[in-house]
């Protein structure tokens, strides 16, 4: 048999050996996979996709405050006797907010004016007493007046020291009599009372705390909290976003005007928080946020805040994002539901690319009202698709592949059928184009009367070439 159609039976075994591989790999996926064998994928309508731009942003808690407060300490030295307002309540300037007890202060009071009566009569009887040693000292000789003399200077030094002491003594009885008169503390703000606190400290903290804190009417601000791994990511004088945590379509701009760093956030944890996924504390910090409308908001309102790139702007067309889309040579694909709750793959036609977005906008092939899923390499058309993701079993063949090493990817994509044999392999250099006989076998594995070289003559079955 001649060399040429030796290699020609070769290749052709080869071919329907790969072919009976590929049909009995087909044949296990229709038994063991495919839409009867659990698999199933979750989708999701385009609407919904493309209207998820709002979580892509990182978001911090805050809190709509006004521009001012009054942080009220209470005088350690007395006793509040009543509260005349509860937290929430609206206040004007000059409304009474607490009353201290003053009945040991007028007792104090009545004590002081007795002593200050004292130390006038004191001094007094020092006057007495020295108007006693002059006229004793005129009516005795020379020699004895210089003894009157230094009893008198000393008289007069007690009378200085109790002249003192009467003036302290009346600045105090002045401190207590103010401190009566000021017995009803009024706000000096009009405003709001945002926190009373007894105790003047937090129970879980043990932070000092103001007695009571008044939050002014007028313009608000908003305050957000950040942690210390992410306080690189709220510069000043960047523009945010800011989100009703009731209703997100209702939004509102402003820009960060400082982040505060010698001030913690408490958070019931002495300025801490602990990082989910390291089980570590992280300090967090206050930031302040200026408003450019503060229309809708209301004071102690709290918010979503997020840095403004361009989420809220309405672009023309359908924008998909890149993770969603397939590209393959030059063409793009998505998966997506046919309409029969089966998966195919379907072609579509990209349009301009947003960086900021990492978005393709779509020109043609998908809709708002198409269901499409996330792309995984072990997807196949044909697959069961859902829109409830719990009815989804992640152990199913197909998720199991997609986590392992896939038949498809072995075989189709770098294996025997796509690289190894069509592209790379053994139909296009060994077999098909550069001829099985020459790079596919060598010379010793042909019989011997097939060598080039050798003597055919004798061959008892030559072939008959055309």
């Amino acid at each position: 048999m001649s060399k040429k159609k030796i290699g020609v039976i070769v290749a052709i075994v080869l071919v329907v050996v790969a072919a009976v591989g590929v049909g009995l790999w087909f044949l296990l996926r229709g038994t063991a996979g495919g839409s009867n064998n659990g698999d199933k994928v979750y989708v999701e309508s385009v609407a919904t996709v493309t209207n998820m731009n709002a979580g892509v942003q990182n978001r911090y808690s805050g809190v709509v405050e006004p521009q001012q407060s009054w942080d009220i300490k209470k005088n350690p030295e007395k006793t509040v006797k009543e509260i005349f307002v509860k937290e929430g309540d609206t206040v004007e300037a000059g409304t009474p907010l607490f009353e201290y007890d003053t009945e040991s202060v007028k007792d104090e009071i009545a004590q002081a004016k007795l002593e200050l009566e004292g130390i006038d009569n004191q001094i007094a009887d020092f006057y007495n007493q020295i108007e006693s040693l002059k006229e004793e000292r005129a009516a005795v000789s020379e020699d004895e007046k210089f003894q009157y003399t230094t009893q008198i200077q000393s008289v007069q030094t007690s009378i200085k020291q109790s002249e003192y002491n009467r003036e302290s003594k009346k600045v105090e009885i002045a401190k207590k009599e103010e401190s009566l008169n000021n017995a009803v503390v009024n706000s000096e703000i009009a405003g709001i009372i945002k926190s009373i606190s007894e105790n003047g400290y937090d129970p879980y903290s043990g932070q000092e705390l103001p007695f009571m804190t008044v939050l002014a009417v007028g313009d608000y601000r908003v305050k957000g909290t950040v942690n210390e791994q992410n306080i690189w990511s709220i510069p000043v004088g960047a523009a945010v976003l800011l989100r009703s945590r009731v209703d997100e379509e209702q939004t509102w701009t402003g820009s960060i005007t400082g982040v505060d760093t010698n001030t913690t956030e408490s958070n019931n944890n002495n300025g801490f928080m602990y990082d989910s996924g390291m089980g570590e504390r992280a300090t967090k910090y206050p930031f302040y946020v200026q408003l450019d409308s503060t229309e809708g908001l209301i004071l102690g309102q709290h918010v979503y805040i997020e840095l403004d790139m361009g989420q809220m702007e309405v672009k023309e067309g359908l924008w998909l994002y890149e993770s969603y889309i397939v590209m393959e040579d030059e063409n793009s694909y998505v998966w997506a539901d046919n309409g029969k709750n089966r998966l195919e793959k379907r072609k579509v036609e990209l349009g301009e690319y947003d960086q900021e977005m990492a978005a393709w906008q779509i020109v043609s092939g998908l809709t708002q009202e198409d269901y499409i899923a996330y792309p995984m390499s072990s997807m196949y058309e044909g697959v069961t698709t859902v829109t409830d993701a719990a009815e989804v079993d992640y152990n199913s063949p197909m998720y199991q592949e997609e986590n392992g090493n896939s038949m498809e990817d072995g075989m189709m994509n770098d294996g025997m059928m796509e690289d190894g044999m069509i592209e790379d392999g053994m139909m296009n250099d060994g077999m098909m184009e550069d001829g099985m006989m020459e790079d596919g076998m060598s010379d010793e594995m042909l019989p011997e009367e097939t060598v080039p070289g050798t003597d055919t003559s004798a061959d008892p079955d030559p072939v008959i070439e055309d």
